[in-house]
């Protein structure tokens, strides 16, 4: 069952044609990458998807449950609450608040109570931040980070704040995450934690997950197939196999002389 998808979605900055005619059908389940050199589009691609940016052409739809959404044009809380997360490239903490609230703060989109009940501290307050309490704590263990969680976030090693965003966005309980160069700046160990870690997510969750990386060892080791960016252009789709060897993708990585 297809659970996202775009259609000729194009991203148009002034005259610099960002993103152009990118078609992508992401079905339940999945783990799908988007590789591509510096400036190919693939940022851009996400922050279409998550509302940061509104697409100039094209159509960006979450089907879930027989119901169609139309992701154009909303915030990205909106998209967020449709069960779309993500983390970033450069790393996005509440740096001043402990690694338990910047998990505690992903669960409120789903709290029922309303502000009267918050401001008066009813038993309706009371009882669900007793829940997603236990629900943080729980997601702490299962990241390792349980006794990390009075500590600010900034003082977290960088492998272990890369472990909070992903938690936190988990917390936010997508359908689909999308990872954003999680790879970027780990050491050779730190990677193969994070090759388990994103194999076990998918797993543990039964998550669908979209994934920019520039490593190519994370790509080729955990994705199902690959789309290939060049400029905002789409040049290349397939398994890990078809791409290794695909003189598009060599010639935009190596240059022209590499399929010589």
């Amino acid at each position: 069952m297809t659970l996202l998808r775009c259609k000729n979605l194009g991203m148009r900055f002034g005259g610099l044609q960002a993103v152009s005619d990118f078609n992508l059908d992401l079905e339940q389940g999945e783990l799908v990458g988007i590789i591509g050199p510096n400036g190919a589009g693939k940022t851009t691609v996400f922050n279409l998807l998550t509302g940061v940016y509104v697409p100039t052409s094209g159509t960006i739809e979450l089907l879930d449950n027989d119901r169609q959404v139309v992701l154009n044009g909303k915030k990205p809380y909106h998209i967020t609450q449709l069960g779309v997360a993500r983390t970033f490239q450069n790393i996005r903490l509440f740096n001043e608040l402990s690694v338990l609230d910047n998990v505690r703060i992903a669960y409120h989109f789903n709290v029922k109570y309303n502000l009267p009940s918050a401001i008066l501290r009813l038993p309706s307050f009371h009882k669900e931040e007793k829940e997603v309490l236990e629900k943080a704590i729980r997601f702490l263990e299962i990241f390792g980070l349980e006794h990390r969680r009075h500590e600010m976030a900034k003082n977290l090693p960088y492998g272990e704040q890369r472990r909070l965003e992903i938690a936190r966005a988990l917390a936010a309980q997508p359908k689909l995450l999308l990872l954003d160069e999680p790879a970027a700046g780990m050491n050779p160990n730190e990677t193969q934690q994070l090759m388990e870690l994103i194999r076990w997510i998918r797993r543990e969750f039964d998550l669908t997950i979209l994934l920019i990386e520039h490593h190519m060892e994370v790509v080729m080791g955990v994705c199902d197939w690959i789309v290939v960016l060049d400029y905002g252009v789409t040049i290349a789709k397939g398994t890990a196999t078809e791409i290794r060897n695909n003189p598009k993708v060599i010639e935009a990585y190596l240059g022209e002389e590499a399929v010589v």
